[in-house]
């Protein structure tokens, strides 16, 4: 029962960090990355249709995505869905494939960037706290209700604690990782 709540916690504490990778991976770092188009929804045949489902997506240059449709009756679809979005970037469409050139970042929205990074980063870490403490009291109250022992609770208490400490430091190097790549010229 006791290792039931250890295991959730660790999954939980998981599933912060993967999603924080999700959410780095939609800031754009002046380098093209397909995760950039994740979120964009395309009208397929009247059903919103994620982006990735209806046209293949390759990088053949550190700054450009390319786009090219599986059928190219949704060519246009595709570009509309582009503009739509909150990405900030103008799809150039030739009649077969759409490019998209991923602008330079200025030194000043690298920097901004890269705190807008470790805000993420701060709000991942304080759900995992959030979760070592559901997790602890989760923990008291089986110690309350005699289905486990007071040093048993010290004991599983420390090891939600190094739980919580190695999601904090994987935490900490994903974020590293992306303000580094932000912060490359």
């Amino acid at each position: 029962m006791a290792n039931a709540v250890l295991n959730e916690a660790k999954d939980k504490m998981t599933k912060s960090e993967e999603s924080l990778s999700r959410e780095l991976g939609q800031i754009r770092a002046g380098r093209a990355n397909a995760s950039l188009l994740d979120r964009i929804q395309v009208d397929y045949y009247g059903a919103p249709t994620p982006l990735n489902q209806i046209a293949g997506i390759s990088i053949p240059e550190a700054r450009v995505l390319m786009i090219t449709p599986f059928d190219k009756s949704a060519l246009e679809n595709i570009e509309k869905a582009i503009l739509a979005s909150d990405i900030g970037i103008s799809p150039t469409n030739d009649g077969s494939i759409i490019r998209l050139v991923i602008p330079q970042l200025t030194e000043e929205r690298r920097k901004e960037l890269a705190k807008e990074v470790g805000k993420f980063g701060e709000n991942a870490k304080v759900a995992v706290r959030n979760i070592r403490r559901d997790a602890l009291d989760e923990l008291k109250k089986m110690e309350k209700a005699k289905e486990i022992s007071e040093d048993e609770l010290r004991t599983l208490e420390k090891d939600v604690q190094a739980l919580t400490d190695a999601s904090t430091k994987n935490i900490d190097g994903i974020v590293a990782t992306k303000e580094e790549e932000l912060l490359e010229v």
